[in-house]
């Protein structure tokens, strides 16, 4: 969406430099430049709302991507937690026919 929108952009500017530059080997009359003004100022407008579109959207990337930062920092610790917990259980209680043989041993 993003590179879209900059492909856009790009091409909206691209138009722009066409224009002043085919307008620049003609006419340079006040009449004559006076009507492109509204023109400019359109396209500038335009340009100006798809940058505050890309920002926005670059904002919620960014805050979305915080999101999974945090999320996998916990899942992480969590596994980290367990492994702990795992390891030292099983050392603790060693393998299952060893509590047999001592659970025989005490019968």
């Amino acid at each position: 969406e993003l590179e879209n929108q900059l492909t856009t952009k790009s091409k909206t500017l691209d138009e722009l430099k066409q224009s002043l530059a085919f307008n620049g080997s003609a006419d340079q009359t006040p009449k004559a430049l006076s009507l492109r003004i509204p023109e400019l100022h359109e396209m500038m407008d335009s340009i100006v709302s798809q940058v505050a579109q890309i920002k926005a959207s670059i904002q919620s990337v960014l805050e979305k991507w915080r999101l999974r930062d945090s999320v996998y920092k916990e899942i992480k610790q969590k596994i980290a937690r367990y492994v702990y917990f795992k390891d030292y259980y099983n050392r603790s209680s060693g393998s299952l026919n060893t509590v047999k043989h001592q659970v025989k041993g005490l019968k």
